[in-house]
C-alpha cells in the first residue's frame, strides 16, 4: 500500500505546489491573501507554497527513499501545526481552514509514519 500512497501524496504535493509556483495570484485568491504595495507576496508564494513543495515532491518520486517521504511528512507537520495554531488564535473561516488542515495533517501522519517508523520495522 505504501508503494502507491506515498507517490500519490508526492504527486498531490507537486500539483498543489505548482499552483503556488506558476499561479501565485490564483493561489493568493484561494488563500484569501490580498496583494500589497509590492509583488513580494507573489515571490513568497512562488517560493514557500510553490517551489519548496514541488522540489520535495520531485525528490520523493525521483529517489523513492522512505526518508525523503518522511521529510515530506515533516513539511506537512509544519504546515498543519501552523494551520492548527491559526484556527485557535486567528479564527479563520472554519470550514476552509479545517479542509486545508485535513489536506496537511493526514498526509503528515501517514508520511512521517511510513517514512520514519514503518520503514524501520
Amino acid at each position: 500500500m505504501i508503494d502507491w500512497i506515498n507517490p500519490a501524496l508526492a504527486l498531490m504535493t507537486i500539483g498543489f505546489g505548482l499552483f503556488g509556483f506558476l499561479a501565485p495570484r490564483y493561489t493568493a485568491s484561494a488563500l484569501d491573501l490580498a496583494p500589497q504595495d509590492t509583488t513580494m507576496g507573489l515571490s513568497e508564494l512562488r517560493a514557500s507554497a510553490g517551489g519548496l513543495f514541488v522540489a520535495v515532491g520531485v525528490v520523493c518520486l525521483a529517489t523513492g527513499d522512505p526518508m525523503a517521504y518522511g521529510m515530506l511528512g515533516v513539511a506537512y507537520v509544519g504546515a498543519s501545526s501552523g494551520r492548527l495554531l491559526s484556527i485557535i488564535l486567528d479564527k479563520p473561516p472554519l470550514r476552509k481552514a479545517v479542509t486545508f488542515l485535513a489536506f496537511e495533517a493526514l498526509p503528515a501522519a501517514w508520511l512521517v509514519w511510513t517514512g520514519f517508523f514503518a520503514a524501520t520495522t
